[in-house]
């Protein structure tokens, strides 16, 4: 490593990329945040009843599932801010359509485009990332990322039952977003330009070694893309998927277990309250504090991949995660049943703490440099299917057998989805420097 006085530090970096990724993040969670407790309110206030409220909730997910892979393409041809620009503007669309939707069909499918653009505006900004941030400190840099992203989902609902306070309108929320939306745009298109801010002369812009704590991988500009990759006949999509089969059907599926053992914490603590007998008010602070302990170490998480390497991160999340839920499964019928509760809610809020940011930086760790956009498609598609598919499982494994023993083959894919991260991460992913 080298020690420049003209060279970019890690607070540099994540500093100047505030405008362009950070702070449209957490506008856009914070609004996201907000409208997605009212989604079934307003699907029930249409005629909806609750098995297909919830489906209409669920549009969001599948929406995400369905953006990924055009979004893939989408960066790879028009550019990553573009991609952002496009996606708040149609989002914006979306919003209009909810707070307007005039039937439960029409609603439900500008709540599927609203969750379509969420994967192309996190996409462009995985991609974005993925480019520009040296090896080093990518961890720290896609860990804060993801912190952003909670800090946005965690604040929002409280934003909304405050314009719900003060406006007695679920629709308020609505135009909440839309609100964010307008500023996210406005930012990512007029916020300071991090291409621009490590320039260095003309003469050694290219040389990576104008960067301290660089690796090789240069912290700006423009992808290295061929050149028929940004308007011809690339590569293409599913050409990117078969082409890395090996990396996405080993280490992507053990990162599809971590987003489904994540996905099952948000299904599993509520439902587990509920069965345990507690009021909502106990479940809301248990959760609570779950949420917060996991959003307090989401910057440790990256820390410690950059430092130690990413299965040190992984690894432990996942332990965690799984032991956690195969010990709640055995307390249900407990005496202390809710101590209980409370006590792995905090560990399961540890594990999930502790994982901040490794999908992200897994991710970008095995995209292809020369063309990373076409991956992270594939890449993210797989890790949301993981997620959308755990709350089916939950679902379907407590109504054959028990919430615990569904809780406890949470745990399972948890301990099976740590197996594969020691198999498969040294494998893909070159150790920490």
């Amino acid at each position: 490593m080298t020690d420049r006085p003209d060279s970019p530090t890690a607070r540099d970096v994540l500093w100047r990329f505030g405008p362009m990724v950070y702070g449209p993040t957490v506008l856009f969670a914070l609004g996201e945040g907000a409208v997605l407790p009212v989604i079934p309110v307003i699907a029930a206030d249409l005629g909806a009843d609750v098995a297909v409220a919830a489906l209409v909730a669920s549009a969001l997910v599948v929406g995400q599932l369905c953006g990924n892979i055009p979004a893939g393409w989408a960066v790879a041809r028009i550019g990553e801010r573009l991609t952002m620009v496009i996606a708040g503007v149609v989002a914006l669309a979306g919003v209009v359509g909810m707070a307007l939707a005039p039937s439960l069909g029409l609603f439900a499918v500008a709540v599927f485009l609203i969750g379509f653009c969420a994967a192309a505006f996190g996409l462009a900004r995985h991609s974005f990332m993925t480019t520009r941030v040296p090896l080093a400190f990518r961890a720290r840099a896609l860990s804060l990322l993801g912190g952003t992203f909670r800090l946005g989902m965690f604040i929002g609902p409280f934003v909304a039952a405050g314009l719900l306070s003060l406006f007695g309108d679920e629709h308020a929320t609505i135009w909440f977003f839309g609100g964010c939306l307008v500023a996210t745009v406005l930012l990512v298109l007029l916020g300071p330009d991090p291409e621009r801010q490590f320039v260095g002369p003309p003469s050694t812009r290219e040389s990576p070694v104008n960067y301290t704590e660089d690796t090789g991988e240069p912290v700006t500009g423009s992808i290295p893309l061929a050149a028929n990759d940004r308007g011809g006949a690339g590569a293409g999509v599913f050409r990117t998927m078969w082409r890395h089969r090996r990396v996405l059907s080993r280490l992507g599926l053990a990162a599809a277990s971590l987003s489904a053992v994540r996905s099952a914490r948000q299904v599993v603590l509520p439902l587990w309250g509920v069965s345990i007998g507690l009021d909502g008010q106990t479940i809301a602070l248990v959760v609570g504090i779950s949420g917060a302990i996991d959003f307090a170490l989401f910057y440790a998480s990256g820390q410690v991949m950059d430092r130690f390497g990413r299965l040190w991160a992984a690894l432990p999340a996942m332990l965690l995660m799984g032991v956690g839920f195969i010990a709640l499964s055995f307390t249900h019928d407990g005496d202390q049943a809710a101590m209980w509760f409370a006590m792995f809610a905090a560990v399961l809020g540890v594990g999930n703490g502790l994982s901040s940011g490794i999908l992200l930086t897994l991710g970008a760790d095995v995209a292809p440099r020369a063309d990373p956009a076409a991956f992270l498609g594939s890449w993210r598609t797989l890790t949301d299917a993981g997620g959308a598919v755990a709350p089916l499982l939950v679902s379907g494994i407590t109504a054959l057998a028990s919430l615990a023993v569904a809780t406890g083959i949470m745990g399972v894919v948890g301990l099976v989805g740590a197996l594969a991260f020691v198999r498969w991460v040294p494998r893909f992913v070159p150790p920490a420097r």
